[in-house]
């Protein structure tokens, strides 16, 4: 295995420190006979690589689809003092790495990669193969004290140099941080800076950078920031991109390079006080002295902080314990705030509750609302956070907070879900026909059907209606009672939002690969790994009113039969989708949002839903 990694690793150095996957496996493959078992444990050593996974890719699959990156990684830093004792740095000068030291010969630090100090740093870290300009390349993608930082507060706010107090004397490069990533979505009309201007040429200048170094500055940028932020991707075990927590949130403070997050001390403190609305500043103690953290900046002394936490409790099933409920509250006469759809006397209670709020900020944050209280027409603004009379043309402070939840309260949570009489709070009635032998709170289980059943018949009449000359050989049911009670759960919000008229819900077909039947009959439908059945009406999972359609996307295993997926889907209002949507677009009049997109609006046979608690994927066809 050290062979292997070696070999990819020094494959990657030499193609300027980063190679997409497919390239690295003919290189290998060329020299080597590797198991993909051996190949991927060789990839999982952080140390060494970053792997950036392509986002059509298989998040399941151990190995990486041929277009993710691949980069290389190291823990070696230059030192930042002349002489140290037991340092662990390397002693060189830091513009002789940048490659322009205008001092040559005479320069009073070290341009030498042979001296012993050097020689044992570079064999203890497994460098010594590489060429200078590899070796180089590699320090100015992971050593952060190389490069300028891009300035984080340049990329905030309005204005010429964004929230930048220190403007045109920034020693900070003022760059679109997207733009460097690759993924700005306003283009050529952002209104952040997209090239290395004159004045970030003079940073860069005064690094050392050499003209060969300017040349690549995109591509050093690009992979300096992917291996950054590779290191906020808890993902040793299970490669899970999402942080994990003892508790629903988390504070942290942005370092100094303007690019890594750490901890910030007291957060449970911090968090209480910032449920409260009426805070805007916590005062805490920590190693270092006050620590004051201002809620309307999200600053703490000159660094901006942040708040991460669990996805709005308007978002998820009830059965989600650790969701983040928000509560909306306005400031009312006495100074004090009061909560929205809340308060002792209902002639001046709002006609909207939090949770509506919440609903609405989370469709578009930047719209208007408009809502009663006490005969008065009120227009809440969600960008400038505050309320206006509409007739008196008053305006009021308006502020959304989470509710305070404790470590001892997760304890409780997590306890309470476990027991036993849990389930039955959060239990649905199951439909008549299911097996109820066959019913697992945790998995799924697979009831095959009889063929003289009324069931059988039903399904396969609707599936031969157009593959008549197929033969069905099985028909089986899908019981997975979470999938079932989410179906549910989302059942019920739609027919709410429908006025509690029945929400439209239709059988339809869905063909994939068969090696994809298990993982869908456990956590349901993603159309990022489904298979993809094109974009044409939107990037979501896509359904087909009639099986032979479906048929073409279904991917046989043994070459003799195909399966099928017969899926109840929560269709509700549907519009004509196109290829840019990521979710349904609004109705007209901002009458909320519709639930799917379709091919033809007045006579359907392509659904297309982006939700998966939308899908409930009951019967699995075996055919041929």
């Amino acid at each position: 295995m050290y062979v292997v990694s070696r070999h990819i690793f020094n494959f990657i150095c030499k193609h300027e420190g980063c190679s997409d996957y497919g390239k690295v496996e003919r290189d290998l493959r060329q020299s080597f006979t590797v198991a993909d078992q051996v190949l991927s444990q060789v990839l999982d050593d952080h140390q060494r690589f970053v792997i950036v996974q392509d986002e059509d890719s298989n998040p399941r699959s151990s190995i990486p689809d041929a277009d993710s990156l691949i980069l290389a990684k190291t823990s070696l830093r230059l030192s930042k003092h002349d002489k140290c004792s037991g340092c662990e740095d390397l002693h060189l000068c830091r513009y002789f790495v940048c490659g322009n030291c205008r001092f040559g010969t005479k320069c009073k630090n070290s341009h030498d990669l042979t001296s012993a100090h050097n020689s044992d740093l570079l064999k203890k870290h497994d460098l010594h193969g590489l060429a200078s300009g590899e070796l180089f390349q590699l320090l100015l993608q992971n050593d952060p004290s190389l490069l300028p930082e891009v300035c984080s507060h340049y990329n905030k706010g309005n204005g010429e140099y964004g929230s930048c107090k220190y403007k045109t004397s920034c020693t900070n490069l003022h760059l679109c941080l997207h733009f460097l990533q690759d993924d700005c979505k306003f283009g050529a009309a952002c209104k952040r800076t997209h090239s290395f201007d004159a004045y970030a040429q003079k940073i860069l200048n005064a690094r050392g950078l050499s003209a060969e170094n300017m040349r690549k500055l995109l591509w050093l940028y690009k992979n300096k920031l992917l291996i950054a932020s590779s290191a906020f991707k808890k993902s040793e075990t299970d490669k899970c991109v999402r942080f994990h927590h003892h508790l629903p949130y988390k504070w942290q403070i942005l370092q100094k390079d303007g690019i890594m997050w750490g901890d910030l001390t007291n957060e449970e403190e911090i968090e209480k006080a910032y449920c409260s609305p009426a805070n805007v500043l916590c005062i805490t103690e920590s190693s270092t002295g006050h620590q004051v953290v201002d809620f309307m900046s999200m600053t703490c002394g000159v660094s901006d902080v942040r708040r991460l936490s669990t996805a709005s409790s308007v978002t998820k099933p009830p059965h989600f314990i650790l969701t983040t409920e928000w509560i909306w509250y306005w400031r009312n006469d006495k100074g004090g705030w009061t909560q929205y759809g809340k308060g002792e006397d209902p002639k001046l209670v709002a006609s909207v509750t939090s949770e509506d709020l919440e609903k609405h900020y989370l469709a578009d944050s930047e719209k208007e609302i408009s809502y009663t209280s006490q005969n008065h027409q009120y227009a809440l603004k969600f960008k400038e956070m505050c309320q206006q009379n509409l007739k008196y043309k008053t305006e009021r402070d308006v502020r959304r907070r989470p509710r305070f939840v404790s470590a001892q309260d997760v304890k409780s949570k997590i306890k309470g879900s476990e027991s036993p009489d849990s389930s039955a709070s959060s239990s649905v009635e199951v439909p008549p026909y299911w097996d109820k032998g066959a019913i697992d709170n945790f998995t799924y289980k697979i009831v095959p059907l009889q063929s003289s059943s009324k069931e059988y018949q039903r399904v396969g009449a609707m599936f031969s209606r157009t593959l008549p000359k197929s033969i069905i050989h099985s028909i089986e049911r899908v019981q997975n009672l979470s999938l079932w009670r989410v179906f549910q759960w989302q059942k019920e919000q739609m027919n709410k939002r429908n006025g509690g008229s029945a929400v439209d819900q239709r059988y339809l077909f869905h063909g994939t690969d068969e090696s994809l039947l298990a993982a869908i009959c456990e956590q349901n439908f993603d159309w990022r790994i489904c298979g993809s059945h094109g974009t044409l009406y939107g990037k979501g999972s896509y359904f087909a009113r009639d099986s032979s359609y479906s048929d073409k996307y279904a991917k046989s295993r043994n070459g003799k039969t195909k399966k099928m997926f017969v899926a109840l889907v929560l269709v509700g209002n549907f519009t004509r989708g196109n290829n840019t949507l990521v979710r349904p677009p609004q109705k007209p009049n901002s009458q909320g949002f519709y639930d799917s997109c379709v091919d033809n609006e007045t006579n359907p046979a392509i659904f297309v839903v982006f939700e998966k608690f939308q899908i409930y994927p009951e019967y699995i066809i075996e055919y041929s």
